[in-house]
């Protein structure tokens, strides 16, 4: 049993309310077991697409993972890429931009880590920060030195309009030139990540993946809302779209994230090297040399 993904696919131009999008969704999955098991078919199948991808060697693939803290965004990229060869796959986590990257205009860093041809790059968090935590927090935007931009009061609407318009540039020039691009939006209740939150409190061997700040964090869940929502509203396009991926259940999101990467690499119409007459021939006379020794 496989899901129907437009579901969760935002339409270009779409303007979006994350209320209209259930966190808690199963999409008619019952239980673990079926999820599981569409998961591992997935798997299988996403192996032998990035065989070829790697053999081609003329595209590659970008998969961007945003969130709330605690959605899964570790867990489903370890769960759902546990059949990819390690060497044709990268992962990049972006933490806050050091003192180099900050020299620099905010996609410099992004431009660097993404995947050469016949690779696949997961981006664990991105150049979306740009657009989220700088929104919920404008005055970080200030240790980027910008033209013009010397407090708080000088961010305004215009200067937003800008960053979506220099993301969607950015988005839409590697993909001309090859890259295609997923992003997926794990959808989390407040309710959900508190429930984790605890977890991660009450059992010792979880307390590293909590912080103190999370709790801050969490105070400001309504602006992080709102600025996912006109982010994606502003950002999902045909040639990169957005997924808004219900999380509330890992065993489903994780299923679900599978399923579209598999898709979208089908789509790419990945074709293996044709090997030439000539190089028949020499094949054929190492085979003979192969076999004579």
């Amino acid at each position: 049993m496989s899901i129907d993904t437009q579901k969760f696919r935002v339409a270009a131009k779409k303007v979006i309310s994350l209320k209209d999008y259930d966190p808690g969704s199963r999409d008619g999955f019952k239980n673990k077991k079926s999820a599981k098991a569409q998961l591992r078919e997935d798997i299988g199948l996403m192996s032998e697409l990035q065989y070829r991808l790697y053999a081609e060697n003329r595209q590659a693939l970008l998969i961007i993972f945003q969130a709330m803290d605690a959605a899964g965004k570790d867990s489903a990229i370890r769960h759902v890429l546990s059949g990819i060869n390690p060497q044709g796959c990268e992962v990049h986590s972006f933490k806050h931009p050091s003192t180099l990257e900050l020299e620099h205009d905010y996609l410099w860093r992004h431009y660097s880590r993404l995947p050469d041809r016949g690779r696949i790059g997961i981006f664990n968090r991105s150049h979306y920060e740009n657009v989220l935590i700088t929104k919920v927090h404008p005055e970080f935007l200030l240790a980027e030195n910008l033209p013009g931009i010397h407090s708080v009061k000088d961010v305004g609407e215009k200067f937003w309009k800008a960053r979506y318009r220099q993301i969607n540039n950015f988005e839409r020039t590697i993909s001309e030139n090859g890259t295609t691009i997923i992003k997926f939006f794990l959808h989390l209740s407040k309710k959900e990540q508190k429930k984790r939150f605890l977890e991660r409190i009450e059992k010792p061997e979880k307390n590293w993946k909590f912080s103190a700040a999370d709790i801050e964090e969490r105070a400001y869940w309504d602006d992080y809302q709102k600025a996912y929502e006109t982010a994606i509203s502003k950002t999902s396009t045909e040639f990169a779209p957005w997924y808004v991926i219900p999380a509330d259940h890992k065993w489903f999101s994780r299923m679900a994230i599978g399923n579209i990467i598999v898709e979208t690499l089908k789509r790419m119409n990945i074709k293996m090297p044709v090997v030439s007459e000539k190089e028949k021939i020499l094949l054929q006379q190492a085979k003979e040399r192969l076999e004579k020794e």
